[in-house]
């Protein structure tokens, strides 16, 4: 019945969709399974994509020639860069997205894709021959043959959807959940664990007063998330802001004590920065208000998520506590909030290409490995389908640097720490995050996605001009004289220092708040050479001239760094014949087993004195 592929992806959600797409692009032939072709991408919380670190995600997966930038361009309904206010290490691209056309372009994509076939049916378990995966079997008792098979599973294993004290089944809302692979994945020597996640109720729009509440509105002039030429937006909708208030907290106490979370039916722990509606009240109770964020769900539909409601309590006391939001007295409730409990593995049990180090061509990515968004979910499915194709061609496998992209931050951070709650991406995980931004991701990227055969010879020619005129641009603003005439009247209107000899544009672009754009309008000369060029050229060249010195100090330390990177352990090591390291580092050695000494430094509770004695072990 069915040809044997190169790679079956069991599940399609964001990550599942994301490694078919780039295993079938590299040349792999692909079936993507999944229990609900219905399903396809689905926005299973909230309608975005993005926000601070996870934008910086998406345009690295879009620099490396992954979809998610590209379709999110496509069915976005406002575009914001948060943190403008910042440096640019911390701005972050977010859209607010329409659900239904963001799955349907996800799915239409998906089938114009060669290579990529189809099947709905619950996968049940690994085809396991010689420690290898060579397929999978399905609820029908169907055997489907492949040289590799990544795992996508999501919130699916074994799930349970919590609401007040009632169980049920589920892996999302109205979708049974996976039954199977937990328990022959713990019988091939698997550690699993529990993890919950949940989500707020939904609302009918046309039942909530939004003259009541704060308009959030796109940026003006909005950017986008591909560095294609996808179309920016023309129109957007807003969201609207509101708050909780005493009386809202007061009615959602009398649920805590039908609470599943409070009552110790759910045993998961769930996600430190994103807590329900009443662990916010609980752990915060000197607070009178928290903040809900309005969100429309698409351009047509009325339906409303309400962000920041997240809520596991008995429906009748989620909706009851609603209409004491200003906005929503007469708020209609589409569906209740829910909790939902799910299986996850451990991620200190794959090497760093996400393959499992117990059966190999087996591969794991997104919320099984313990993380939680859609963000963190797709580049990990990116990089599980790349190296799912590179492994059964022969290829060298694909690991990116925490220097390089906050995928290989997010990857390092999961395989060698681990992770007891789920993973959520942030700036202040990148120790090189002044590198990392999300405005040069194609410059970091898209060079090793054209290599890989997922960046196509466009891609590569734009990021070559983006490149050659930056330079051109840094090279002009370094020379350029600046007279005291010509700017002083425009420094001491933005509260700087005037000049008293003539200086070089980029010296003034160095002060705190002078920028490119303020030199342009005092300096005609400046605005018409400057208007030769792409926007987004002006702006790399502008950051490199600004945060220069700041820039090449965290290049030194990047290059430091990687001196350790360089120091291969390639035997495996029995870390309990080496006596002088401590008990815990044996430990954790042992079980990660480390492919380079900067990896060993990067576990938890491995000591700088423990590399110290590993590197006199390795003769190093």
């Amino acid at each position: 019945m069915f040809p044997e592929y190169d790679i079956i992806v069991v599940g399609a959600g964001h990550a599942g969709c994301e490694a078919a797409a780039a295993a079938a692009k590299m040349g792999s032939k692909v079936l993507l399974a999944t229990m609900n072709m219905n399903t396809i991408a689905q926005m299973s919380c909230n309608p975005a994509m993005g926000g601070v670190a996870k934008g910086q995600i998406v345009r690295e997966v879009d620099a490396l020639g992954g979809m998610s930038g590209i379709i999110t361009d496509q069915t976005m309904i406002q575009f914001r860069m948060l943190n403008k206010s910042k440096g640019p290490a911390m701005w972050s691209p977010r859209a607010q997205s329409d659900r239904m056309r963001f799955a349907e372009a996800w799915r239409l994509t998906l089938e114009q894709t060669d290579n990529v076939d189809f099947w709905q049916e619950m996968v049940t378990g690994i085809e396991v021959k010689d420690g290898k995966a060579v397929g999978v079997r399905t609820s029908l008792g169907i055997t489907i043959r492949s040289k590799a098979v990544v795992l996508t599973n999501g919130t699916f294993l074994n799930g349970i959807i919590h609401i007040g004290e009632k169980q049920m089944g589920g892996g999302r809302s109205a979708e049974k959940s996976a039954k199977g692979l937990t328990e022959q994945l713990i019988e091939l020597g698997f550690e699993a664990g529990r993890m919950k996640t949940g989500t707020p109720p939904r609302v009918d729009g046309r039942s909530l007063d939004y003259s009541k509440m704060e308009e959030q509105f796109g940026d003006e002039n909005p950017s986008k998330f591909s560095y294609t030429d996808t179309t920016p937006l023309a129109q957007q909708r807003s969201c609207y802001i509101t708050y909780t208030n005493s009386e809202v907290h007061e009615i959602l106490k009398t649920g805590f004590e039908k609470s599943p979370m409070f009552q110790g039916r759910i045993q998961g722990l769930g996600p430190r920065y994103c807590p329900s509606i009443e662990d916010k009240i609980n752990r915060f109770a000197d607070r009178d208000r928290h903040q809900i964020f309005v969100e429309p769900e698409g351009w047509s539909t009325v339906e409303v998520y309400v962000n920041g409601f997240s809520s596991s309590l008995p429906e009748n006391v989620q909706l009851k506590a609603l209409r004491k939001i200003v906005g929503f007295e007469n708020a209609k409730m589409f569906r209740p909030g829910y909790a939902i409990e799910y299986d996850f593995f451990p991620p200190t049990q794959l090497n760093l290409t996400l393959e499992t180090k117990l059966v190999q061509n087996l591969y794991f990515a997104g919320q099984i490995n313990g993380t939680t968004g859609y963000e963190e979910a797709a580049c990990q499915g990116l990089m599980a389908g790349i190296n799912a194709h590179n492994k059964i061609n022969d290829k060298v496998p694909f690991v990116l640097k925490r220097s390089e992209a906050y995928i290989g931050v997010l990857i390092d951070d999961l395989v060698n720490k681990g992770t007891d709650e789920p993973y959520r991406m942030f700036t202040s995980r990148a120790e090189h995050r002044i590198l990392l931004r999300q405005d040069n991701a194609d410059i970091r990227l898209t060079k090793l996605g054209y290599e890989l055969g997922l960046a196509d010879e466009s891609r590569k020619k734009a990021v070559d001009k983006k490149i050659e005129e930056t330079a051109e641009i840094i090279a002009y603003l370094n020379n350029k004289p600046v007279e005291p005439g010509d700017i002083n009247s425009m420094l001491e209107s933005m509260n700087s220092a005037p000049i008293v000899e003539k200086q070089r544009a980029g010296q003034l672009i160095k002060r705190p708040n002078i920028e490119i754009k303020h030199i342009s309008a005092a300096i005609p000369a400046v605005a018409e050479y400057l208007s030769k060029f792409k926007v987004d050229s002006v702006e790399q060249a502008e950051i490199a001239v600004k945060y220069e010195s700041y820039i090449v100090k965290e290049h030194a330390m990047a290059d430091k760094m990687s001196e350790l990177e360089n120091y291969n352990i390639k035997e495996r090591i029995d870390y309990r014949n080496i006596p002088a390291l401590s008990a815990e580092a044996r430990e954790k050695l042992l079980r990660v087993q480390p492919e380079t000494i900067g990896q060993a430094s990067r576990i938890s509770g491995v000591s700088p004195a423990d590399i110290s004695v590993l590197m006199v072990y390795l003769g190093k």
